[in-house]
């Protein structure tokens, strides 16, 4: 009898493991569809994305300006620091808001093609990443202006890069499942991030905080997830509370969207 019942649920396991690492492996496809995404939205753009690196690169300029004078910081330390902010947040933001239409906006495609459920997650982090890329040429600039070299340190953004894509995969998944299913989720959601943003310390440094705010920073995971990129470009090493923070997320996260991927992913198709 528990042999018996136990069989749909591992059968499931299985083809929602499947869906998981055949998208993955489908690199060629969410990675086409994720710069049609680029090319769709800029459509005889002259710069294209290049728009949105452009107005970062001045709100940096206007914010470090005034917020540098303001919060009485050097701009040496300040400028650098705010621009790797904004666009670190930036990919976070994109990450978390385009994953709850991961599924709804990819309808027509779930509707009328037999592909992995993943591809469209994927293709929302990949599209992200591109933007993401084209923004960090605003930090390569104020690197060189204000003489920032991170040296050997700088290494470790990349197993920082790695945890927050993986931590945008199964934010999409779970998110664009959930907005699926509720179409309030994708509102609610924006607010909480926009909420965050100043919670989260991007235009302000945590230096400026007295010491009993340290622990209510340490437990704000958006805190984290800028940290062990950013620290790293700035040549310094994230805390160990960081790195462990992200790990666990990581861990807790890809868990638990698992389990509801298990549960509610053939019916996605049906939701949308």
């Amino acid at each position: 009898m528990t042999e018996v019942a136990s069989t749909p649920r591992l059968s499931q396991a299985a083809l929602a493991l499947f869906d998981l690492v055949e998208g993955a492996r489908v690199t060629h496809l969410w990675g086409r569809l994720g710069w049609q995404d680029i090319r769709r939205r800029y459509r005889r753009s002259t710069l294209g994305p290049f728009w949105i690196t452009i107005s970062m690169g001045m709100l940096v300029g206007v914010l470090g300006t005034l917020y540098g004078g303001l919060f009485k910081v050097q701009a040496t330390n300040y400028v650098p620091y705010l621009t790797l902010g904004f666009v670190i947040w930036t990919l976070v933001n994109g990450l978390i808001t385009d994953g709850c239409t991961a599924f709804v906006g990819a309808s027509n495609i779930i509707q009328q093609a037999r592909l992995p459920l993943s591809v469209h997650v994927y293709r929302v982090v990949w599209r992200n990443l591109i933007i993401f890329f084209h923004n960090t040429l605003i930090f390569v600039v104020v690197a060189v202006v204000f003489s920032v070299w991170p040296g050997w340190t700088g290494l470790l953004a990349i197993p920082g890069m790695v945890l927050l894509c993986l931590n945008g995969v199964w934010v999409g998944m779970l998110l664009g499942a959930f907005a699926a299913r509720f179409r309030d989720v994708p509102p609610i959601i924006a607010s909480i991030v926009r909420i965050a943003f100043f919670v989260t310390p991007i235009i302000w440094m945590p230096e400026l905080l007295p010491n009993r705010a340290v622990v209510p920073m340490n437990l704000n995971p958006f805190f984290h997830v800028l940290e062990v990129v950013r620290a790293p470009l700035l040549g310094e090493v994230p805390g160990a509370v960081s790195w462990l923070a992200m790990i666990g997320m990581t861990l807790f996260g890809v868990v638990l969207t698992f389990v509801v991927y298990i549960r509610y992913r053939w019916r996605i198709a049906y939701w949308v």
